[in-house]
């Protein structure tokens, strides 16, 4: 491998992805005013989910062998700034008490399973530097599962309060997700052995 900063140079194709070049969108089971257009404007800050497949270690005659187990998914976190109308944190707050209220741990009798109960998809786009799409990801039936506190502080000037919610989902879909089960075209690399 040259060690030449030509060679990188030439590799990078389009001058890198961006991190802060996104969006998120959220539909909510409840809504508080402009709740949801609002959500998209202040979800500052989030991930691309991650992809993991566990292991399954079998051992014959001491020897560790690895097999491939069942995939899982982590947590969804997005960092939210909050407005004086606190429009989606309310928005959250009724739908954590959708779920299980807080005095009475019931369930609202509408927030049943599937479209329209409780739990709603979500979706992540990544953008390129002329608006363009590189990348999108929907999370299938999630819901919130923390909305963590706002820090009250005397001596926190020229802040804007931000907070962060977690909410759990069934599994994500993108471009790359079920290619085998949908037919998509792998690349010669990854075409398994005859």
């Amino acid at each position: 491998m040259s060690l030449r900063v030509q060679e990188f140079r030439a590799q990078m194709n389009f001058d890198g992805a961006r991190p802060n070049l996104f969006h998120c969108e959220l539909t909510f089971p409840i809504i508080s005013g402009g709740s949801q257009q609002q959500f998209t404007f202040m979800a500052r800050a989030s991930e691309l989910p991650g992809d993991t497949v566990n292991q399954v270690p079998v051992f014959y005659q001491g020897r560790e062998l690895k097999f491939a187990g069942n995939r899982t998914f982590s947590e969804w976190t997005v960092t939210v700034i909050n407005d004086e109308d606190m429009q989606v944190r309310r928005a959250f707050e009724l739908w954590l008490s959708g779920i299980n209220s807080h005095a009475g741990n019931l369930r609202e009798d509408n927030f049943i399973k599937g479209d329209g109960g409780y739990q709603q998809d979500g979706f992540i786009t990544h953008l390129g530097k002329r608006e363009d799409v590189l990348k999108r990801y929907k999370f299938v039936g999630c819901f919130p599962i923390d909305l963590s506190p706002i820090s009250m502080d005397w001596s926190a000037t020229d802040q804007i309060e931000e907070y962060q919610v977690t909410l759990a989902y069934q599994w994500w879909e993108s471009d790359t997700t079920d290619s085998v089960a949908e037919g998509l075209v792998f690349s010669p690399i990854l075409q398994p052995v005859p």
